[in-house]
């Protein structure tokens, strides 16, 4: 025993024999030390990191629980230290944006409409603490959210008609407006009980039971009519102001014709009474003659058949004016009126011309049936 002492010593002094026959056994069971002191460093570093460390992955958060109570609240990623168990644990949660489809919901609009709506939502965790203590690790946590997207979408299409959500009218539709209350209430509830934000919550599907179809198709079709009943008012309304603008038209042109008549009726009147008075002042008889003739012409016409006395007036004009024509004075009296006429300022020359033409005409056609031979007369 003190042999292997002494050899150990030498061993350890370094001043042992290189050579010899104990030599192979001592390095051997120095290996073997070794080894066992490096194992042993090495589980108790082991021991130590899955004992007292603890890592949070990126996109993680996590609660450090000493005795199943929230001792402190990851929310980086990192190496963390913590007491072994059963005196402390640690629990990881999915620190990540996520997406949830919310189960289809049938509910009821303030106009007794059913309808189905299918919303989505995207949520994290906020708040790690409340997170663990309301949901918990059970994998629970998309009921919680489904309860009060549930809750929420009743309360809010309670206070909407159907015409909110499907209308041909664009400015009846609000679904932003409802798609904005629900995202409200769910994430002030989510944020407050269980510290989770909610990012967005969107309708995702919009459908409708088939007993409310026949509903929604008459509601298109009321829709519809207004529309139409609108554009026809309309295009009454536009007639009615282009029947109104013609009529204003058409009583403006034939008020300034009515007007225009009855200058030119006025000038007529007054040129007729000039022509009268000239006559009158010129040959008296002359003027009772046109006067008498007017008042007969005003009492015939082309179809009329009178029997009258010739030696009443108008019609003695008829008998009064050949007592003319047969006394001694009767071509004096022809002359005498035509000259009148043929001096008349007022008329033209060309009339004057054609009149002296036929006269001289009528005098040629007497001479002939007289058998006198007559010269063509000079205009």
């Amino acid at each position: 025993m003190s042999k292997k002492i002494n050899e150990m010593e030498q061993i350890q002094n370094g001043s042992a024999p290189e050579k010899g026959a104990g030599a192979p056994k001592v390095r051997s069971a120095l290996g073997v030390r070794i080894a066992k002191y490096a194992t042993a460093l090495v589980v108790v570093l082991v021991l130590f990191w899955f004992g007292f460390t603890t890592v949070v992955k990126e996109g993680n958060c996590a609660v450090i629980l000493r005795f199943g109570a929230v001792r402190e609240e990851i929310t980086d990623a990192g190496l963390y230290f913590k007491l072994p168990w059963p005196f402390e644990s640690v629990v990881s949660y999915d620190n990540r944006l996520q997406y949830l489809e919310a189960n289809r919901l049938e509910t009821t609009t303030k106009d007794k409409r059913n309808i189905i709506i299918q919303s989505y939502v995207a949520w994290e965790i906020s708040d790690p603490v409340l997170f663990h203590n309301s949901v918990g690790a059970n994998g629970s946590v998309n009921s919680y959210i489904n309860d009060q997207v549930f809750s929420a979408t009743n309360s809010t299409m309670g206070s909407y008609e159907l015409t909110a959500l499907v209308s041909l009218e664009k400015e009846q539709i609000k679904i932003d407006q409802i798609q904005q209350e629900i995202y409200t209430r769910v994430h002030d509830n989510c944020l407050a009980n269980y510290g989770i934000h909610v990012v967005d919550v969107s309708i995702l599907r919009l459908s409708l039971p088939d007993a409310n179809l026949d509903a929604v198709f008459e509601q298109m079709r009321v829709d519809r009519q207004k529309d139409i009943d609108i554009i026809i008012a309309n295009a009454y309304l536009k007639a009615n102001e282009i029947n109104t603008e013609a009529d204003s038209e058409a009583a403006e042109i034939t008020g300034q014709g009515t007007t225009e008549a009855a200058k030119i009726k006025a000038e007529t009147e007054t040129a007729v009474a000039k022509i009268y008075a000239d006559a009158q002042a010129a040959n008296i008889e002359l003027y009772q003659f046109l006067k008498n003739l007017d008042t007969v012409v005003a009492s015939v016409n082309n179809k009329t058949v009178l029997v009258v006395k010739a030696d009443e007036y108008p019609f003695s004009i008829l008998t009064e004016y050949s007592k003319y024509m047969t006394d001694e004075n009767g071509n004096q009296t022809v002359i005498n009126d035509l000259n009148y006429i043929l001096s008349h300022p007022d008329l033209a020359p060309e009339d004057r011309t054609a009149l002296i033409n036929a006269i001289a005409a009528l005098i040629n056609e007497a001479a002939a049936d007289n058998g006198i031979v007559t010269e063509e007369p000079t205009p």
